[in-house]
């Protein structure tokens, strides 16, 4: 820990109003030019239960989790004993000193700050005693850590834009905090933060958002959906900026269409039924809600619909633990429903990738007429990450795919609907309505021979089912490509990854690197999966796949889609809802090969 690096968690109640407070102390870190990864973490209950939030600060860029706490901000009585025994030797320790605590660790250094009598004699309200308390104490590390108290004093005035009445009291009490940090301590501690340009052009945004807003880029004019945890955000952000960017200045009509469904079979139906009828469409949804549209999601690849479905995945199995992260759907995505049945996923690592995947996204359904599911994860949909800028370029249209007009079916003889006529696998469709004759039948989601003509021939299903193999092999050349790590010269060794864990990879790598263990490394980006995802296992004797999930559904996934020897492929798991950490995946390579990973700092952290 030190200047611009370090770990600071805060341990507060749900339902305090601490949220908005601790967001305050992230996002004015990163006005300051440093990077920052924010997480919240939250039960699922309305409030009365512990809730934290841990932000990592990291010059160098290093935004993945990482195991021990330099500083904790502890003002939930309830977890005491557990917050204070995270604080790394040598650490802070910093708590509302109104109330007797008792700290039983003598290798910590403690901060009292009389936040709640403090705030009881300057407030009058109880609620806003409740809530300067928690902007109180970022008054007080805004001294402690030597922050710009400017920018944090003008992010209060931007918080409140329009609400000026509520400006002065909250700089009051984070006047308040700082003021007292001041007079008492000796500011500022050995952790600091100090004005960077680390940040360059990156923007401080959740992964839903950047998803809800790449649906509009995209064109999309509906959605359908029910509320489930992690999820809903992702329509919520489709809404505001629908309300922002689709609505006629002219004339006020709004061009988009937002249905909250009575459940999510519902919702999937809604959609389909809208991509069938030429919208744009989409769903969002998290495990729960994958397994009741399954059947649906049968229907749209058989009768080959396209369908955009957001699955911000959670702990699970059943209800689980639907506040904590988890890439746990994989296998229940890549078939899911009845039958034999594939479809297309995409696993964007960062908010930008939640942007560009929901545009790319749309393109590959309607090429493909089927569904895509984008696999997101809670950590990655419903926290800020600190990533590259959104760009699109809007010279270039959107592809919808093989889709005859009216001209062109009158050139046709007859339509077969799902009649593969460029060997690709992939059919011509239509909309509703083209023709007053021709492409009567426009899906059907019965067995079905290339006419749409229903039929219980074993032999034309089967002619069926694999022409739609033959277009999933198509697909393997039009879902985004892995992207590959740099390569060590002579490596034997590699590892994949995907989604989330790709943000604590280059660390770990760093700290595998320091033992003399060198390992070339691959993300994955999309399913199915191409050729160099082959070549790549291929030519390495060992290679660690690295997940969030008990069972190594990706390691399964690519022994089967492969044809891969299972012992080639060495899991590394972690399944506990929390982001997997670098040295997790450092300690487990190492572990699997006999070998010590050199610890780079006392404290675990990487540095360069």
């Amino acid at each position: 820990m030190g200047v611009n690096d370090f770990v600071i968690k805060f341990a507060n109640v749900n339902g305090s109003g601490s949220a908005s407070a601790n967001a305050l102390f992230a996002k004015a870190i990163f006005r300051m030019g440093v990077p920052v990864a924010p997480k919240n973490i939250f039960p699922s209950n309305i409030q009365g239960l512990p809730t934290w939030f841990e932000v990592r600060v990291n010059d160098k860029g290093y935004l993945g989790r990482r195991e021990g706490i330099d500083m904790m901000v502890a003002m939930n009585p309830q977890s005491w004993d557990r917050d204070v025994a995270e604080v790394v030797p040598g650490g802070y320790l910093l708590y509302d000193s109104t109330f007797i605590r008792e700290i039983q660790r003598d290798d910590i250094k403690t901060i009292g700050v009389p936040l709640t009598k403090m705030c009881n004699e300057r407030f009058t309200i109880p609620r806003e005693r409740q809530l300067f308390k928690n902007v109180a104490y970022v008054g007080a590390l805004t001294a402690l850590l030597d922050m710009d108290f400017e920018v944090v004093k003008g992010m209060l005035s931007e918080q409140f834009r329009g609400k000026d009445k509520l400006i002065a009291p909250n700089v009051d009490a984070l006047e308040l905090g700082r003021n007292y940090a001041l007079k008492y301590f000796d500011c500022p501690l050995d952790i600091q933060v100090v004005t960077s340009d680390a940040v360059g052009d990156r923007i401080l945004v959740e992964g839903n958002a950047a998803a809800g807003l790449g649906c509009v880029f995209a064109g999309a004019t509906v959605a359908a959906w029910y509320p489930i945890t992690p999820s809903t955000s992702v329509a919520e952000a489709f809404e505001k900026y629908c309300h922002q960017l689709r609505i006629e200045p002219e004339t006020g009509k709004k061009k988009f269409a937002i249905v909250q469904a009575e459940d999510e079979l519902a919702a999937i139906g809604m959609a389909i039924g809208a991509n069938w009828n030429g919208a744009r469409a989409f769903t969002a949804t998290s495990g729960p809600g994958i397994s009741l549209m399954s059947e649906f999601l049968g229907l749209a690849y058989f009768a080959e619909l396209p369908l955009l479905l957001f699955n911000i995945q959670r702990g699970g199995p059943s209800t689980g633990m639907p506040t904590r992260t988890q890439q746990s759907d994989i296998i229940a995505c890549a078939y899911a429903s009845h039958g034999d049945t594939k479809h297309v996923l995409l696993f964007p690592s960062d908010p930008t990738e939640c942007f560009d995947f929901a545009v790319q996204g749309f393109d590959l359904a309607e090429r493909l007429q089927t569904p895509v599911i984008v696999m997101s994860d809670l950590d990655l949909g419903m926290n800020e990450w600190t990533t590259k800028p959104f760009t699109i370029d809007e010279t270039m249209g959107f592809d919808r795919g093989k889709v005859l007009n009216a001209e062109q079916l009158d050139e046709v003889e007859r339509f077969g609907r799902y009649l593969d006529v460029d060997g690709d696998g992939i059919p011509y469709r239509t909309y509703p309505g083209t023709h007053p004759e021709k492409g009567a039948f426009f899906t059907r989601g019965t067995s079905h021979d290339e006419y749409a003509g229903y039929t219980e021939d074993g032999t034309v299903n089967a002619r069926v089912m694999l022409r739609l193999s033959h277009k999933f092999n198509t697909a393997k050349t039009l879902v985004p490509a892995p992207e590959f790590g740099q390569k060590t010269q002579g490596a034997t060794m590699g590892l994949i990854h995907f989604g989330t864990t790709a943000v604590s990879v280059p660390e770990a790598m760093g700290m595998l690197a320091d033992s003399q263990i060198h390992l070339d490394t691959m993300r994955l980006r999309g399913f199915p999966f191409s050729q160099e995802v082959d070549d790549f296992i291929l030519s390495h004797d060992k290679v660690f796949v690295v997940e969030q999930n008990r069972d190594g559904q990706m390691r399964s996934l690519l022994v089967n889609e492969c044809g891969l020897d299972p012992a080639r492929l060495v899991p590394i798991l972690n399944f506990d809802g929390s982001p997997i950490t670098a040295r997790t995946i450092a300690n487990m390579v190492s572990e699997h090969l006999g070998q010590a990973v050199a610890d780079r700092s006392a404290s675990g952290v990487a540095a360069e």
